[in-house]
């Protein structure tokens, strides 16, 4: 087995408040630029995008209009026929949203959606307030699409509902590792579902128009109804509250914005595509299935869900019943990916912004922001146990938080037009006057109606993550000002250099690091720590009696120390020479094996881990580990270390 050594790598001292890499197209130089690079390849297309983003906008036609009817129920058969004119009222307020993010999209291709909006033109401040919001709507996206597509799959397999918290974890952990490998390979990944998913409800919605009547009943047969009785009018609080809860069905609607720099260039114009076919797709749904509970006088039914009963009567209970069903169960679990897609990006916008930590910031090859998928993943799987995979636990914490990201960024696009007054401004601004107007009640009205159920939580969770936002940054800005980051600093000049090298024998390992320290340094000092044992005392006789007959011209020096421990005697010991030589460099040199396999690691007994540590803790010096790497392969001749006898 043959050894060769490694560069010594430095390890800074201090947290260092470096400049995030740039999170634009391979080659552009900004981000999400119109110039593409071999980086395009993981990197989306409109129809990509449409199934990479789109995910939870889709799902929700699952149980948006179902919202919907079950408040109005409370209103019996007279309720009922308010169904469609409030998915119109839905069906606008979604137009107004494409509309604007359209905008968005084209004023902030960066990326970030409604933080990117209100940052520039409503403040820091309230940009975090947005950024906050869509941190939690997309988190609890993750955790509600997971469960209600499980609690799909255990409502027609009764047997696995004591084990749904791990089926959970498992579609996570499924849904993590495709993303993991790349947005490109997550939407193609999932395009397929999507595709089937939305051409049954299309196809369901288009038999359904040239039936008379309901073909079959039979999913809802023997279930209690949960339709009121007795109303003969509707008040505007219920039309209201209906509103709200049918708004449900608009989250995931601001996704592609806040992740243009994820498209293939030109990433703006796919990514404003992408939104309109989005919008269409929903709106078109939405309206479609509106229609159907109008035409087949349909009623809330317990244990069955409003999907359901209109894909029974429009195909019958057969085989297309069962297709809808699968491909709704199946897209409601994968509707998490929009968050994968999604939030990651917004995460590294903050951490460019200073808000979060800069790894939120790196990619990797495949234009991945790893820690942001594994950080979503590693929550979303903290809310799944606590929650049981409970869907009804989490739903009255789901959407508000999207309601409040719309508001402010649609409060923000109306000073976008006013500040840039581009032709037609005026009427522009109005429609996003309109829609922060709706949306502002919508988060007012849902807050109001699941505080008591679980809405304080986010309530409380809000100014929290603002804090931690603001903490971040006042942080870097200390580190920011310690560094003089933006100023001329002095001409470098060169001092005194100390070498500490640490040593408990001698070996091939110990020559290769004092010719380092050698090289590196006016004056090389080697350190052993010995313990005051008869056993200890016996090999520090032998290691001074071997290094008098290595003679490597670097004197060796005993430390003292009570414990095995070597890390508290160097730092001491490095204090000590800051102290003496106040206007010398010292570094502290530690000489370390890197073994041929990983699992080798385990056999290591991490004493330059543990110097590492104390010296990092106690004192200003400069750390350099030395790898010594290990391998099967032989190395060719070359001289060799001095040895001694023995």
């Amino acid at each position: 087995m043959a050894v060769h050594a490694g560069k010594p790598t430095p390890v800074a001292q201090e947290p260092g408040l470096e400049e995030p890499p740039d999170t634009g197209a391979t080659g552009s130089g900004t981000v999400g630029g119109s110039v593409g690079g071999s980086g395009d390849r993981h990197r989306l297309t409109a129809l990509q995008g449409l199934s990479a983003l789109s995910l939870d906008a889709m799902a929700s036609v699952a149980y948006g209009p179902e919202s919907i009817v079950l408040v109005l129920a409370v209103a019996g058969a007279h309720g009922m026929g308010f169904t469609l004119p409030v998915t119109l009222a839905i069906a606008a307020l979604l137009a107004v949203l494409v509309a604007s993010y359209r905008q968005v999209i084209a004023a902030f291709p960066d990326g970030g959606g409604s933080y990117a909006v209100a940052r520039r033109h409503l403040g820091r401040r309230t940009g975090l307030v947005a950024a906050a919001s869509l941190i939690l709507d997309y988190v609890l996206n993750v955790a509600v699409s997971v469960t209600a597509g499980v609690a799909a799959l255990t409502s027609a397999f009764p047997s696995l509902h004591d084990d749904r918290v791990g089926i959970c974890l498992a579609v996570l952990a499924l849904v993590t590792a495709v993303n993991l490998r790349g947005v490109v390979d997550s939407a193609q990944a999932f395009l397929v579902p999507t595709v089937l998913f939305v051409g049954s409800i299309l196809a369901m919605i288009t038999v359904g128009l040239f039936r008379d009547g309901p073909v079959s009943t039979a999913s809802a047969a023997g279930h209690a109804s949960a339709l009121g009785e007795g109303a003969t009018a509707v008040g505007a609080l219920l039309l209201l509250k209906a509103f709200a809860a049918g708004c449900s069905a608009l989250t995931g609607v601001e996704a592609v914005a806040n992740a243009v720099p994820s498209f293939r260039a030109p990433a703006a114009r796919r990514a404003q595509r992408t939104e309109v076919a989005l919008g269409a797709l929903l709106g078109i749904m939405l309206i479609g299935l509106s229609v159907l509970i109008g035409r087949f006088h349909l009623q809330p039914v317990e244990g069955v869900t409003v999907l359901a009963q209109l894909a029974d009567a429009s195909f019958g209970h057969n085989a297309a019943f069962y297709v809808v069903q699968f491909a709704t169960m199946v897209l409601l679990a994968l509707a998490a990916n929009t968050s994968f897609g999604g939030l990651p990006v917004l995460m590294s916008l903050l951490a460019r912004h200073n808000h979060l930590p800069h790894v939120f910031a790196l990619k990797a090859d495949r234009q991945v922001h790893r820690h942001g998928v594994v950080w979503l993943a590693l929550v979303s799987a903290v809310l799944l146990v606590f929650s049981g995979g409970d869907t009804n636990t989490l739903v009255p914490l789901f959407a508000i938080g999207v309601f409040v990201g719309f508001t402010i960024c649609q409060v923000g696009m109306v000073r976008h037009w006013y500040d840039e007054r581009p032709q037609g401004w005026r009427t522009k601004a109005a429609l996003n006057g309109f829609g922060a107007l709706l949306t502002g009640v919508c988060a007012v009205v849902v807050t109001a109606t699941k505080f008591t159920e679980g809405a304080w939580l986010i309530v409380l969770a809000l100014p929290l993550i603002v804090l931690a936002f603001e903490r971040i940054h006042r942080a870097y800005t200390e580190i920011g000002e310690r560094l003089e980051l933006g100023r001329v600093p002095q001409p470098p000049h060169r001092s005194r250099s100390l070498i500490v090298v640490p040593v408990s024998g001698l070996s091939r390992l110990t020559c290769q690091a004092l010719t380092a320290a050698r090289s590196l340094g006016d004056e090389v000092l080697a350190v052993t720590v010995t313990h005051p044992t008869a056993e200890d005392r016996q090999a520090a006789e032998a290691l001074h009696r071997d290094w008098e007959l290595w003679k490597p011209g670097v004197e060796l020096i005993e430390l003292s120390a009570e414990t095995r421990s070597p890390g508290r005697p160097v730092s001491a010991y490095v204090r000590g020479l800051a102290r003496t030589h106040p206007d010398a460099q010292v570094t502290v040199l530690i000489p370390e094996t890197e073994p041929a396999h990983l699992w080798q690691r385990l056999l290591q007994n991490q004493r330059g881990s543990v110097v590492a540590h104390a010296v990092r803790r106690d004192t200003d010096a400069v750390i350099c580990r030395l790898r010594f790497r290990i391998t099967a392969v032989a190395e060719p001749a070359r001289p060799r270390c001095p040895r001694t006898g023995s």
